[in-house]
C-alpha cells in the first residue's frame, strides 16, 4: 500500500466520518427545530386555551353584569309601578264620595269601640275635611268625643287615657294591611310574565 492510497483512505475514512457527523448534526438539528416547533405549538394552543378562557370569563362577566344592571332596573320599575298604584289607591281613598266615606268610618268606629267596652270616655280623631262627619257619627255615641285631626286619609284613631289603649283604624293602617297581605297578589298582576 502506498502513502498516496493511505492518505486516500484516511482523506475517505475522514469524508464518510465528517459525512456521518454532518448527517447526525442535520438529524439532531431537525429533531431540535421539530421539538421547539411541537413546544412552539404547544405553547400557541396554551395561550390560545388560556385567551379563550379569559375572554369567555369576560364575557359572562359582563353578561352576568348586563343581566344584574337590567334586573335592577326591572326591579325599580317595578318598585315604582308599585307606588304609583299605592299613590292612585290613596287618591281614591281621599277622594270617597261622601256616602261610602261615612259607611266606611261608620264601620272603623265600630270596630274601634269594641276595644272601649268599659271605658267612661274616649277620644277619637280623624282627618281635617271629616270633623263634621265624625262629630255627627259620634252624636250617636254617649262615651266617644271628637278629639282633633291626625294627618291620615279618613278613618279613625280611637284612645283613651283612662285605657291607655290607642286603635288606629285608619284607612292608612288598613290600606297597609291590606297592601302587605296582597303585595305578591298585586304584583303577579300587574307583572304577570308572559
Amino acid at each position: 500500500m502506498s502513502l498516496d492510497s493511505v492518505t486516500e483512505d484516511i482523506k475517505e475514512q475522514a469524508r464518510a466520518r465528517a459525512e456521518e457527523i454532518r448527517s447526525d448534526a442535520e438529524q439532531r438539528a431537525e429533531r431540535i427545530v421539530e421539538e421547539a416547533e411541537q413546544e412552539a405549538e404547544e405553547i400557541r394552543r396554551q395561550k390560545e386555551s388560556e385567551i379563550e378562557r379569559q375572554i369567555e370569563q369576560e364575557r359572562e362577566q359582563r353578561l352576568s353584569s348586563g343581566n344584574l344592571e337590567a334586573k335592577q332596573k326591572q326591579l325599580a320599575a317595578r318598585r315604582q309601578t308599585l307606588e304609583e298604584v299605592r299613590e292612585r289607591v290613596e287618591d281614591a281613598l281621599v277622594n270617597l264620595d261622601e256616602e261610602t266615606r261615612e259607611e266606611l268610618t261608620r264601620e272603623l268606629i265600630e270596630a274601634a269601640i269594641t276595644e272601649f267596652e268599659d271605658v267612661e270616655t274616649a277620644e277619637v280623631y280623624g282627618r281635617s275635611d271629616d270633623e263634621a262627619l265624625l262629630t255627627s257619627i259620634l252624636e250617636e255615641y254617649d262615651s266617644f268625643e271628637y278629639g282633633g285631626e291626625t294627618d291620615c286619609l279618613g278613618g279613625v284613631v280611637v284612645e283613651s287615657d283612662a285605657s291607655r289603649v290607642r286603635i288606629d283604624n285608619t284607612f292608612d293602617s288598613v290600606l297597609e294591611d291590606v297592601w302587605q297581605e296582597s303585595l305578591r297578589e298585586i304584583s303577579d298582576e300587574l307583572f304577570e310574565e308572559q
